[in-house]
C-alpha cells in the first residue's frame, strides 16, 4: 500500500510540474494546482460572454435559441448557479449551431459563444471567444480595431497581469484566426 501511495504522489508532482511549464498555467484553477482564483475565473467567463454578446447583433434574426441559452448558462455559471457540466453541454449546443449555420458571420458568432461558455471548463477558452468575435466583425465588414479596443477596455475588470497575458496571447493567436 505504501508503494502505491508514493507512486501516486510522485505522479501528481510530475503533473503539477508539467502544468507549471505549460503556457496554459495561468489559466489553471487553484483547485487543480494553478494560480487562477475562482473569482478571476468568473471574471474571465463574464468577459468572454460580453465579447460574444457584443457581436450577437451581427446575426440576422431569428437567433438560434441554443446561442441565447449558452449565453444565459455562462451568466449563471459566473454567478455560481450552474455546474461546469451544464456549461459544457451549452457549449456543445452553440458549436452545433455553428456547424449548422451557412453564413460566415453567424458561424463566427456561434463559435464565439461556444468558446465563451467553454471558459467554465478551461479558462483560456475566453480568448477564443474574443477572437471569434473579432472574426465575426471582420466577416461583417466592420472595424476589427474598434472591436479589439472595446474588448481590451472590458478586460480591465481583471488584474493587470492577466490583462497583459491575455492581450499578448491573443495577438499571438490572431494569425490562426486570419484576422
Amino acid at each position: 500500500m505504501g508503494n502505491l501511495k508514493s507512486a501516486k504522489q510522485h505522479s501528481n508532482q510530475g503533473l503539477k510540474k508539467e502544468a507549471k511549464d505549460s503556457s496554459r498555467y495561468p489559466f489553471i484553477a487553484q483547485h487543480r494546482g494553478g494560480p487562477l482564483t475562482k473569482e478571476n475565473h468568473r471574471r474571465l467567463i463574464r468577459w468572454a460572454r460580453e465579447c460574444s454578446e457584443h457581436v450577437l447583433p451581427l446575426i440576422a434574426n431569428p437567433i438560434d435559441t441554443r446561442l441565447l441559452y449558452a449565453l444565459q448558462v455562462a451568466k449563471d455559471w459566473a454567478n455560481g448557479k450552474v455546474p461546469t457540466g451544464d456549461a459544457m453541454k451549452a457549449s456543445q449546443g452553440a458549436h452545433a449551431a455553428a456547424r449548422e449555420a451557412s453564413n460566415p458571420v453567424s458561424i463566427a458568432v456561434a463559435r464565439s459563444i461556444g468558446q465563451g461558455i467553454a471558459t467554465a471548463h478551461m479558462a483560456d477558452h475566453c480568448m477564443a471567444a474574443a477572437l471569434f468575435a473579432l472574426k465575426a466583425v471582420k466577416q461583417a465588414g466592420k472595424s476589427i480595431e474598434q472591436e479589439r479596443a472595446w474588448q481590451t477596455k472590458q478586460l480591465h475588470q481583471l488584474p493587470s497581469e492577466m490583462v497583459e497575458l491575455i492581450v499578448a496571447t491573443m495577438l499571438n493567436k490572431e494569425q490562426h484566426f486570419k484576422l
